[in-house]
């Protein structure tokens, strides 16, 4: 299972993909506007990037480029409709991985992400530490007090992203569309079902994992306060 994000425009292509790749269990994010895109990538870790050229906003070429020189090191896949070798040799230049010429076979894409996840990766989020609770974004690896931790892949994300903010408020809508973006999921229910099971799970009875901001929201401070 890998968390991926796909910035791509087209709305049929873009439920495909994502049904297909959500079918091999992997966790999938998707946007279709370019800047969105590049915002993304700077404010959250992946384990791989399914990037089209040409996006509102932005291109993808200039994406890859702005992510490669900001040190992105993530995996990522060109897909477009662009099959020429110049184009080809621009993409691969500006550091994409591999290339992928529309109309394509979904067994391709999944053989080629495949390919792409068994490649040797530099750590770009090293490990996210609260007191004793560690992440491990590469490995999607969670332990509280050396004991390991196995979340869904939802709650991980959830938890990895309160991790990369220590101390900031999100409300509840801030959450879904930053951990849930357009999922048919996306509820306050669903938000609270994340973080019981969350809270269940690190199951620390003498701190507060996630603290609840009455009428506000929710935030995860960065030293773990006693409840």
């Amino acid at each position: 299972m890998a968390k991926v994000l796909l910035i791509e425009d087209d709305a049929d292509l873009t439920f495909t993909i994502s049904e297909f790749l959500k079918a091999e269990q992997h966790s999938l994010e998707a946007v279709t506007d370019g800047r969105e895109g590049l915002d993304r990538l700077i404010c959250c870790s992946y384990d791989l990037i399914i990037l089209d050229w040409m996006l509102p906003n932005l291109s993808g070429l200039n994406i890859l480029k702005e992510f490669r020189s900001r040190g992105g090191k993530t995996p990522i896949l060109f897909l477009t409709g662009k099959g020429a070798i110049p184009d080809k040799e621009a993409g691969l230049d500006a550091g994409a991985d591999d290339y992928l010429t529309k109309p394509f076979d979904l067994r391709e894409l999944s053989a080629r992400l495949r390919a792409l996840l068994r490649r040797p990766q530099a750590v770009t989020a090293n490990t996210l530490q609260i007191g004793d609770l560690i992440l491990e974004p590469a490995t999607r690896r969670v332990t509280n007090k050396g004991l390991e931790i196995h979340l869904l892949p939802r709650d991980f994300a959830l938890l990895e992203f309160f991790m990369r903010h220590p101390d900031q408020i999100f409300s509840n809508d801030a959450l879904l569309e930053r951990v849930w973006h357009s999922e048919s999921d996306a509820t306050g229910e669903a938000l609270r079902s994340a973080l019981k099971r969350i809270r269940y799970k690190v199951n620390d009875k003498h701190c507060t994992i996630i603290e609840n901001i009455p009428r506000i929201g929710y935030r995860m401070p960065s030293q773990k306060q006693k409840s």
